[in-house]
């Protein structure tokens, strides 16, 4: 079956084509970089703009590529969350419009196990079972994963997500946007070890996560050599780093000591979670999973325990359809219903649904 993915969550318009759910036939992504990067971060109402403006164009793409017509697709998934409601909804809104129109079967995805499914468009696909890292700006989740669709959650971050950190750390020395691929770049020229920021590891054995003492040690350490303020185009309350001259380390060295920080804690509990749930395999997705140094760490410890890791490519890290439409593929071979086509889109949707066999759609 040949599935059309489309993903609207965020700031990423994305369509593909992926066959029996491991298969990509076509994968287009387009990105809005360069209209958020001006504000430093997504601005929801201008991502919904243009989602609306290149979403048809770019579902027409991804057919193309795929050399096929909509007369050819089996099957369209499409995220309904989390997310941004304004551009979740204008995916689900194309979704629902092909759907009806064609009168092929609408699976509704949750982007999170669309992340964890990237894992599986490998040429050499992930087993089961495995622990999941989906670590990304808006999530920092550690999952038991048992089969396709068959998900339990064993650790989040209590606060921020490391994507956040990231971003709010690049923000506040005035790197640029966006946030991870800025600080990933520089920091191979700085020292991890130049300056000690704490690492959290909460109570004993626990696998949740928290990055926001981290982000506030950055703060404080820039705090007591330059001045730290409201830069314009900033909210009130949110600072930025007005001048770095009277740091005594470079700017490279303190975020290459807080990537270090924050690689140590996902290693740490990654591997942790692999050794209570007795895995063979872990698999690591969302766009953090893309950085240098955090990929580099997980091959070494990861492989150090004897186990194997799934990487995605970079491209497959980040929000893209192809993952979608796997994802959505195995739920539908799951379930064998069909979804109304009433369903909503879910901003906050804090854990995987796990689909049940007595847990159908209608």
């Amino acid at each position: 079956m040949k599935v059309l993915g489309i993903e609207s969550s965020c700031d990423e318009t994305a369509a593909a084509v992926v066959e029996d759910g491991c298969r990509i036939l076509s994968s287009v992504v387009s990105s809005q970089i360069a209209i958020h990067r001006p504000y430093g971060g997504v601005v929801p109402e201008l991502a919904s703009r243009q989602h609306i403006k290149v979403i048809i164009p770019v579902i027409t793409e991804a057919l193309q590529r795929a050399a096929l017509n909509l007369s050819d697709i089996g099957a369209v998934a499409v995220t309904q969350g989390p997310g941004l409601v304004g551009s979740l909804l204008v995916g689900i809104g194309v979704a629902k419009a092909i759907a009806y129109s064609t009168g092929k079967p609408l699976v509704p995805v949750n982007h999170l196990e669309g992340h964890i499914q990237a894992a599986f468009l490998e040429e050499a696909p992930a087993s089961f079972p495995c622990i999941g890292l989906v670590v990304s700006g808006g999530h920092t989740n550690l999952y038991y994963v048992e089969d396709h669709g068959r998900s339990t959650l064993v650790g989040r971050t209590r606060d921020d997500a490391a994507g956040e950190a990231f971003d709010k750390v690049a923000k506040l020395l005035n790197l640029g946007y966006p946030g991870g691929m800025v600080i990933d770049t520089l920091a191979r020229k700085g020292n991890p070890k130049a300056i000690s920021f704490p690492r959290a590891y909460l109570e004993k054995d626990s696998l949740d996560f928290s990055f926001s003492g981290i982000k506030t040690a950055v703060v404080n350490f820039v705090r007591r050599y330059v001045d730290v303020g409201e830069a314009d185009g900033q909210q009130p309350g949110e600072q930025s780093l007005k001048s770095a001259k009277l740091l005594p380390v470079q700017v490279a060295d303190i975020v290459a000591s807080f990537q270090e920080a924050v690689v140590d804690v996902l290693v740490q509990k990654t591997c942790a979670a692999a050794q209570q749930f007795r895995v063979r395999q872990v698999v690591v997705a969302g766009g953090v999973a893309a950085n240098s140094r955090l990929r580099r760490r997980l091959e070494e410890e990861v492989g150090r325990l004897g186990l194997h890791l799934q990487l995605p490519k970079p491209e497959l890290c980040t929000d893209n359809a192809a993952m979608i439409a796997a994802a959505g593929f195995h739920k539908l071979k799951m379930t064998g219903g069909r979804w109304d086509l009433d369903f909503d889109a879910i901003s906050r949707w804090p854990d995987l649904p796990g689909y049940l066999p007595d847990d159908r759609p209608k």
